[in-house]
């Protein structure tokens, strides 16, 4: 598999797995440094600005030790009737998330940011995807967490794992946004940079 080369040093701002894994697809070659800020919501802020602000706190913190270098910075925060929803951390969280959104959409804001260190450019944009849950039983989201944990996603379903068979339909302008990192939206972003993917 060949890898395109490009002149810049290309840094995924994340510790995300799932979001290596996407970024693994575009075959550039890039690293990985897990940026270290706070993520809790401010005050009254709506989720859009949330995700937004994260993405753009992600990208600075890592390029401000990271030279001349591209950083890639994203966030995702859901929202379900209006109430922000953070990640369960835990299995009693997860299950009063899954009982909350049962038959109900959840909107999963995601974030991205591309920050330049060379020319100070920087790019953000917001891709919102809706998700509507099935009418879960009790029993199915007992069985789905005692499978898969998903503690450290927003909504409590991993839609890149099992998680997938909790929900009825996805509407989104990019199938990759739900899973962290919107591939459609950064090739653009890249390409504003001159980095061609294809």
């Amino acid at each position: 598999m060949e890898t395109q080369q490009i002149d810049q040093r290309l840094i995924l701002g994340s510790s995300s797995i799932y979001r290596q894994e996407l970024l693994h697809r575009l075959r550039i070659p890039f690293d990985v440094c897990s940026p270290q800020i706070d993520e809790t919501p401010l005050p009254r802020e709506k989720a859009e600005m949330t995700a937004i602000r994260l993405a753009e706190a992600k990208s600075r913190a890592v390029a401000a030790g990271s030279g001349d270098a591209i950083v890639i910075g994203a966030d995702q925060v859901a929202v379900l009737e209006g109430v922000q929803l953070g990640k369960p951390l835990n299995y009693a969280n997860a299950v009063k998330q899954l009982q909350a959104a049962r038959g109900k959409e959840m909107i999963f804001h995601t974030a991205l940011c591309l920050f330049n260190s060379r020319n100070g450019n920087i790019q953000t944009r917001l891709v919102p995807s809706r998700v509507k849950f099935r009418n879960l039983s009790d029993r199915q989201i007992e069985n789905y967490l005692d499978k898969e944990q998903p503690y450290h996603c927003a909504g409590s379903a991993k839609a890149e794992g099992l998680g997938i068979a909790l929900l009825e339909s996805i509407l989104s302008d990019d199938p990759t946004a739900l899973i962290g990192l919107p591939l459609l939206t950064l090739v653009d972003m890249l390409s504003r940079e001159g980095i061609e993917i294809v």
